[in-house]
C-alpha cells in the first residue's frame, strides 16, 4: 500500500518551490483506504511512544518539530493524534501567538531559543520562528530588506541548534483555500467550536496569494540538509497525521539510539 516514501515530501536544498503545484488531496504515499491509514497511524503512535521514551532515557539527544500552517490548517489537531499517548514528562508544546512587549524589545529569535529542546527532549513549535518572515512581510510590519536578511538568521540559528545535536524537521501543512473555507464555516457552524472562530482569520483569509508566495520563499530559502521542510497534504486530516508520524519516526529511528547501562549488580537483588 506504499508507492512512494514520505521523502517525497521533503524539499531538497535548492528546490523551486511552488505551492500551487503540491497537491493538499495528494496521498501517494499511502494507497490504503481511510480505516487502514488510521490503523497505520496507531501503530505508528505506539512506536513514536517507545521511541520518545528511549530518546528521553538516553539524553544524548534534542528533537524540534515546527508545524507551520495557514488558520484550519491542522496544527492542533496533528500534536493531539500524532503525539496520543506520549509520555508528556519529556514532550513540551511551544505556541508562538503575537509578541509581548517584552519580547519585542529583544531581537525576534529572542523568545525562541529559549523554548528550544534540551537533552533527552520532544519540542514542538506551534507557529515558530517563520512567523517574522511570513505574518511579518505580508502585513509589512518591516521593510523589505530586513525580513529578507532573517532568512539568513534563520538558517543559522538552525544550523546552531543541528551543531549542538539538535534534530530539526519543519511541516507546512498544505489545505486548500476551498478546505480552509468548510473548516471555517465548520467552527461558525459548531457552539463548542465557536471559540476557535476570529473575524480576523477572514481577513487573513483574503491574503491567501500573498501567504502562499511568502510561505514558498521561506520553504525554499530554509530547507537545508539540516533543518528540512516538508510540505504535508493537509486536505485529509488522516493522512496528514500519517505522513507527519512517519516522518518522525524515521527520523527517530535514523538516530540509533541505546537505553544506558544498568548499574552493575543489579541482577541479584530480589524485591522482598
Amino acid at each position: 500500500m506504499v508507492d512512494k516514501t514520505v521523502d517525497h515530501y521533503r524539499v531538497e536544498p535548492g528546490m523551486a518551490v511552488d505551492l500551487s503545484r503540491w497537491d493538499p488531496d495528494d496521498r501517494s504515499v499511502f494507497s490504503g483506504s481511510k480505516a487502514e491509514g488510521k490503523a497505520r497511524t496507531k501503530a505508528l503512535n505506539r512506536r513514536l511512544e517507545a521511541l520518545q521514551e528511549l530518546l528521553y532515557a538516553e539524553g544524548k539527544h534534542k528533537v524540534l518539530i515546527v508545524l507551520q500552517a495557514m488558520d484550519t490548517g491542522g496544527k492542533d489537531g496533528t500534536i493531539r493524534h500524532v503525539f496520543d499517548g506520549v509520555n508528556p514528562q519529556g514532550v513540551r508544546v511551544a505556541a508562538f501567538k503575537v509578541p509581548t512587549p517584552e519580547e519585542l524589545r529583544h531581537d525576534y529569535l529572542w523568545r525562541v531559543h529559549k523554548h528550544t529542546p534540551g537533552s533527552g527532549e520532544i519540542v514542538i513549535f506551534n507557529r515558530s520562528h517563520y512567523e517574522d518572515v511570513l505574518v511579518v512581510r505580508v502585513h509589512n510590519l518591516v521593510p523589505p530588506e530586513v525580513w529578507q536578511r532573517r532568512y539568513e538568521h534563520i538558517r543559522q540559528f538552525e544550523k546552531l541548534l543541528a551543531d549542538e545535536g539538535t534534530t530539526i524537521l519543519k511541516f507546512f501543512l498544505h489545505i486548500s483555500p476551498e478546505e480552509q473555507k468548510e473548516r471555517l464555516q465548520a467552527r461558525l457552524d459548531t457552539p463548542h467550536k465557536r471559540w476557535k472562530f476570529n473575524k480576523g482569520d477572514l481577513a487573513e483569509r483574503k491574503r491567501w496569494d500573498e501567504y502562499m508566495q511568502a510561505y514558498a520563499d521561506a520553504i525554499r530559502e530554509t530547507s537545508i540538509s539540516y533543518a528540512p521542510w516538508y510540505i504535508v497534504p493537509a486536505n485529509r486530516k488522516w493522512y496528514r497525521n500519517l505522513v507527519v508520524s512517519q516522518v518522525i519516526v524515521d527520523a527517530l529511528e535514523a538516530l540509533d539510539m541505546r537505553y544506558p547501562e544498568a548499574e552493575p549488580g543489579l541482577e541479584s537483588i530480589t524485591i522482598e
